[in-house]
């Protein structure tokens, strides 16, 4: 019953979306919002609890939780690692810049916000929960966005994935040097220990495992063969590996996935086999499920005063100018020109729901209260429902126009 619901209130929701110009996401999000307790759970509250009882929550993080493992190994296999020879140094210091900005940012807010939010709850760990979750990029949302625009091939996106990328893994270092923190006093070793097994595995999937499934994949697939039920399901075996492999790590299941597609990016057979076999049955099944689920667990009524409301437009305004001034500026530092920045810092801007996966660490340490949850959802909503509008104004006399044919 509860499938039937999501996925039609989501599929619903996403024609919406898709009737304002915005991305599928913000539709099954907005979705997830209305069948919530924002919504359903104040005009309806027996309904609610006989659709959606608490006994059930587990199971669909399970299978949203999938959905993202999939979809990131996509994203890794789509994208055109072949421009980062050009343009990496300008992807980290993107990347770098759109930490940094918005973490001092959110640390500044964090001390002047806490007083009227957290006032029982400890200023040091709220504070810096805070500033992590408006220093990470939403990478599968981002994606999805690019891929919905057809511009995922360009240097422009490529450079903007990649910063995100390394964003994601700077920011989940620094998720687990601050819960360190928080729990039991800094200690350095577990952080190092993670940065030095991430980047060995990444080591390990390029130089060790890639040549291996290349030939492997090239005498599958020579002569236009489909590939296999076999064959995909050790590749399925293989995806969900690395997101062990990297969830034991500590930085996020879904980074090892990505790592692992971005390793085939240049194998065209096998996109051509896996967009057909498995991004659509991901994208509408898993997905909905996913952005949906996080939806449900949100209560907007949380924000009952107007003191709360304007703390609430502070955070997404910290968010915003973090993200697009640090990453914007760098890019232009870099050489790119100014429209060209733009983009990229829009981009970058893209929250969704990677944010909110820190805040629920810091929730279940005890420093982060619920209207603060309800705060950085309604920031995760507002920069992603930003990118697309934003996008399509800054989009022409660069790579990202309609028609422009990627170098």
């Amino acid at each position: 019953m509860q499938l039937i619901v999501i996925l039609a209130v989501a599929r619903l929701g996403t024609w919406v979306a898709g009737r304002l110009g915005q991305p599928t996401v913000v539709g099954e999000i907005a979705g997830g919002l209305l069948l919530g307790p924002s919504l359903l759970g104040r005009l309806a509250p027996e309904l609610f609890a006989a659709v959606f009882p608490p006994a059930a929550e587990p199971t669909l993080k399970v299978l949203g939780e999938l959905g993202l493992v999939f979809l990131m190994f996509l994203i890794g296999l789509e994208f055109h690692f072949g421009h980062l020879r050009d343009m990496g140094r300008t992807a980290l210091a993107v990347s770098v810049a759109g930490i940094a900005a918005p973490f001092l940012l959110g640390l500044a807010l964090g001390r002047l916000i806490h007083p009227y939010v957290a006032a029982d709850l400890n200023l040091t760990g709220f504070s810096l929960f805070l500033a992590v979750a408006l220093s990470i990029t939403a990478i599968p949302i981002l994606g999805r966005i690019m891929m919905e625009l057809g511009v995922h091939r360009t240097r422009l996106a490529v450079l903007t994935i990649s910063a995100a990328a390394v964003d994601d893994v700077l920011g989940w270092i620094l998720l687990a040097a601050v819960t360190a923190i928080v729990a039991t006093g800094f200690d350095p070793v577990p952080v190092a220990r993670m940065l030095l097994l991430t980047l060995g595995f990444g080591a390990v999937v390029w130089l060790v495992l890639r040549p291996p499934l290349v030939r492997l994949l090239d005498r599958l697939l020579a002569g236009g063969r489909e590939l296999g039920s076999a064959p995909l399901a050790m590749l399925m075996v293989l995806i969900l590996s690395a997101a062990a492999v990297t969830s034991w790590i500590g930085v996020f299941a879904i980074l090892g996935p990505f790592m692992l597609g971005a390793a085939l990016w240049d194998q065209e057979r096998l996109r051509g086999v896996l967009v057909w076999r498995l991004e659509s049955f991901v994208n509408a099944f898993f997905l909905p499920i996913f952005f949906t689920y996080t939806g449900l667990r949100t209560d907007v009524g949380a924000l009952d005063s107007g003191l709360l409301w304007l703390c609430c437009g502070l955070v997404s305004l910290a968010a915003i100018a973090g993200k697009v001034g640090g990453c914007g500026l760098a890019a232009r530092l870099c050489g790119l020109p100014w429209r060209d920045s733009a983009c990229v810092a829009v981009m970058m801007n893209t929250r969704a729901l990677m944010g909110l996966i820190a805040i629920n660490v810091g929730r279940e340490l005890g420093v982060i209260p619920r209207s603060v949850f309800s705060m950085l959802v309604i920031m995760a909503l507002v920069t992603t429902v930003m990118t697309m509008p934003l996008l399509r104004r800054l989009m022409p006399g660069t790579e990202l126009a309609p028609g422009h044919v990627p170098r």
